[in-house]
C-alpha cells in the first residue's frame, strides 16, 4: 500500500516506507507517484545516446557527479550518480522511478529522492527553488542563501538548537508572488558534513546527541522525536539572507542592506537545479524572483569564522527579523 504524505508543497506517494518520512503530513492528493523498487524494464532496451548533462564535479577517479540523458523526445530524463544510484522522471515531474546498488546505506535513496530527485521535479513542475535552508522565527519562514559550504544548513541547526522550527534544508520552493510568499516545508531532516557537526558542539544551545557516525558521509539530524521542531505548514517568506564569506573581523556577525539588483542576481546564481533548465523555465524564474526581490527584504550576512560565534549570528538575525517585521508592518506588508 503506497505511502502519501505532503513534502516541498506536493502530494507524494511512495511505494514503500523511507526514512525521513516519519512526521510528515499526509496528503490527500497525489501529484507525484514515486517507485523504488527498480526503473521500468523498458529503460533497458533503450539505444545510449550522448549525455545531456555532465557535471563538473567528478570524484578521485574522475568521474563524473552526475550524468543526465534526456529520452525519446524529451519524455524522460533518466539521472545517473557516481554512486551508482540511478533515477528515471518523466517530463511532467509526476512520475519517478529509482535504483540504488545493494550496497547502499538504507537512507540514501531517500537523500536522493528527498533532495536532489525531489528538486528536479519541482523545476519541472515549474516552481522556483532556492539552494537555500528555512526556518521560523516569530512565526515567519526566513530563508539563508548561498552556495555549497556557505554554510546555510549549519546555520538553519543552530537555529533549530534554540527551538526554532525548520521548514526545509537545501532546497526551499517559492509559491505565491503577486503580493506575498510562502515557503513550503520539506522534509523533517538536517543533512550535515562532520565538520559543522564538529562546529555546532561548540556554539551554545546545541544539543550534543548530533554527533556525525562517519568522518566522510553527512549526519542526518532528524527533526522529529528529537527534541527539535519542524515546521509541517507553509509559512509567509519574510526576508532572505545571503551568507557572506566567515571573517575573524572585530564587526562581525552582523547583517546588512542589499539592493534589489544584488540580491536577484545572487539569488539567480543560487536558485536550485539551475543547470537543468530549459529557457522557458528559466524566463519564468527570473520573472518570480524579480517580483521577489521587490517584496522581500534582501540582507547580507556577515557571520565569524569562529564557530562560537553561532549563536552570537543567530540573536543579530532574530533582531533583524524583527526589525523587518516591524517595517513591513508599517507599509502595510
Amino acid at each position: 500500500m503506497p505511502l502519501v504524505f505532503s513534502g516541498y508543497g506536493l502530494g507524494i506517494s511512495v511505494d514503500r516506507d523511507l526514512p525521513g518520512l516519519r512526521g510528515l503530513p499526509a496528503a490527500s492528493r497525489v501529484d507525484v507517484e514515486v517507485r523504488v523498487d527498480g526503473l521500468p524494464s523498458w529503460l533497458a532496451k533503450t539505444p545510449a545516446t550522448q549525455a545531456w548533462y555532465v557535471s563538473p564535479h567528478c570524484d578521485e577517479l574522475g568521474r563524473p557527479g552526475l550524468r543526465v540523458w534526456r529520452l525519446g523526445q524529451g519524455d524522460y530524463f533518466r539521472l545517473l550518480y557516481v554512486d551508482g544510484a540511478e533515477f528515471l522522471v518523466d517530463r511532467s515531474g509526476s512520475r519517478v522511478w529509482a535504483a540504488c546498488p545493494e550496497t547502499s546505506a538504507p537512507g540514501d535513496a531517500a537523500s536522493y529522492l528527498l533532495g536532489p530527485i525531489m528538486g528536479f521535479v519541482l523545476r519541472l513542475r515549474g516552481v522556483a527553488c532556492l539552494h537555500a535552508s528555512a526556518v521560523a522565527v516569530g512565526g515567519l519562514a526566513i530563508a539563508f542563501l548561498g552556495p555549497s559550504g556557505a554554510g546555510k544548513s549549519t546555520t538553519a541547526a543552530a537555529f533549530a538548537g534554540r527551538g526554532c522550527p525548520v521548514l526545509s534544508d537545501d532546497i526551499v520552493p517559492l509559491t505565491g508572488g503577486d503580493g506575498s510568499f510562502l515557503a513550503q516545508p520539506g522534509y523533517p531532516r538536517l543533512r550535515l558534513w562532520p565538520a559543522s557537526v564538529d562546529a555546532l558542539r561548540q556554539a551554545a544551545g546545541f544539543p550534543h546527541q548530533a554527533a556525525p557516525t562517519s568522518r566522510e558521509r553527512r549526519h542526518h539530524l532528524d527533526l522529529i522525536g528529537s527534541g527539535y521542531l519542524f515546521q509541517r505548514e507553509p509559512l509567509p517568506l519574510a526576508a532572505v539572507y545571503l551568507l557572506n564569506e566567515r571573517c575573524v573581523d572585530r564587526g562581525v556577525p552582523r547583517v546588512g542592506a542589499v539592493p534589489a539588483v544584488t540580491g536577484l542576481l545572487a539569488m539567480l546564481a543560487n536558485t536550485y537545479a539551475s543547470s537543468l533548465l530549459t529557457r522557458e523555465m528559466r524566463a519564468q524564474e527570473f520573472q518570480l524572483l524579480g517580483r521577489l526581490a521587490a517584496r522581500v527584504p534582501l540582507r547580507r550576512v556577515y557571520p565569524h569564522a569562529d564557530p562560537a560565534y553561532l549563536s552570537k549570528l543567530c540573536d543579530v538575525v532574530e533582531k533583524d527579523v524583527e526589525a523587518v517585521s516591524r517595517q513591513a508592518k508599517c507599509h502595510g506588508g
